[in-house]
């Protein structure tokens, strides 16, 4: 049998400066993205995960295994045993400039956590991380808005419960704010290794930059655009539609189309098939929020676009995706403000990039972490020159 290194990837000069798409260049084992079968976490499909208790699914991706009942009430005490923010970093966040983004304040935030309670062990330091960032986003939320002072945590409640605690979203309904987060928490954990925001939260941290300097920087990138303001994209798109009636909104999508334009929320760049997380987000507003004018557009589109898109040759995947309605769920939900929510969405996939982190620094190599990331860049060609004396 030979011992020579598997080829995964040619890399031919066609392949240079294309964001190292479809490169592989390490493992990821918390998560994974199948064309069919979509998100699963440790090998099981998000559809069988996506109401589950957070602090379960926490567990799941830093400890790669599902908790025995003795040990997530245990993991559960550990991290309510770790909340609370430093005063300090909630003094700061009231001298912030309002007109500063929700997540300009985050990564802000962050680097402001990890100058008061960083302790120099990975996995204490992700732990904490995880267990405060809530407290720490409700009063982003709180003071940015002008909602009043920030609530303190209260650890009796569970992780998610005890968010919408904090937040105090006015005339918001606790408990239907609580369980329609849940899920949105659970399907926005992690997605693989090779996102933007996770590869830049891992590269950083390989140069050892500390956990919380490592995660500002994996959300600067999750703060882009083209990354994690999708949902922001889908909810602009769905108040636009001029009503719930299939044909306004047939009209509607190939206009857009007609124009350029993108139908947001639709597609993905590894899915083949439509989105379990979308299904899962399309029950759950069924569920809670039927009567909703938003949510009511958002379904008639589902069917409306997919029909649309199904059509054009060159489209490969014309089915909802994970953004097509999360945006419209937490509009539905007093959350009304678009800015925030690449903020919600980073509050999950902290954890996934904290796991993910973790593994690579104290895991991998037999216990020596991965290499400071150094990809090689070809030299451009150039013709001689000299300096003119």
């Amino acid at each position: 049998m030979s011992d020579a290194p598997k080829v995964l990837f040619e890399i031919t000069a066609d392949k240079l400066n294309t964001g190292l798409r479809g490169f592989p260049v390490g493992t990821c084992r918390t998560s994974a993205v199948d064309p069919e079968l979509g998100v699963t976490y440790v090998g099981y499909p998000i559809e069988d995960l996506a109401h589950r208790e957070p602090e379960e699914m926490v567990y799941l991706l830093v400890h790669r295994a599902l908790p025995t009942p003795e040990e997530l009430s245990a993991f559960k005490a550990n991290l309510a045993a770790r909340r609370g923010v430093d005063p300090k970093v909630m003094a700061f966040l009231k001298g912030m400039p309002k007109e500063g983004h929700p997540m300009e304040w985050l990564i802000a935030g962050l680097v402001l956590l990890g100058m008061t309670s960083k302790t120099g062990s990975w996995s204490e330091d992700a732990l904490n991380l995880i267990a405060r960032s809530p407290e720490l986003i409700a009063g982003i939320f709180r003071v940015r808005e002008g909602w009043g002072e920030p609530i303190p945590s209260d650890p009796s409640l569970s992780l998610i419960d005890d968010f919408v605690h904090m937040l105090g979203v006015p005339g918001g309904d606790p408990a239907r704010l609580s369980k329609m987060l849940s899920v949105f928490y659970v399907l926005h954990l992690d997605h693989g290794g090779g996102n933007l925001s996770t590869f830049v939260g891992k590269a950083v941290a390989s140069s050892h930059a500390d956990v919380y300097a490592s995660m500002a920087a994996a959300m600067a990138g999750l703060y882009g655009p083209l990354h994690g303001r999708a949902n922001q994209d889908c909810l602009a798109l769905v108040q636009r539609v001029p009503s719930d009636d299939p044909a306004e909104v047939e009209a509607f999508v190939r206009a857009e189309l007609a124009r350029g334009e993108k139908i947001y929320g639709f597609g993905h760049a590894v899915l083949r098939a439509e989105d379990p997380r979308a299904r899962i987000q399309y029950a759950l507003g069924a569920e809670l929020c039927p009567d909703d004018p938003l949510f009511k557009v958002a379904v008639v589109l589902r069917k409306v676009a997919v029909g649309v898109l199904s059509s054009i040759d060159k489209v490969s995947n014309p089915y909802p995706n994970v953004d097509a309605v999360s945006g419209t769920l937490l509009n539905a939900h007093g959350l009304t403000d678009p800015e925030y929510y690449t903020v919600l969405f980073g509050l999950a996939r902290i954890v996934g990039i904290a796991a993910q982190i973790v593994e690579e620094r104290v895991a991998f190599r037999g216990g020596k972490g991965v290499p400071i990331y150094r990809p090689k860049f070809v030299a451009e060609s150039q013709p001689p020159r000299r300096l003119q004396s």
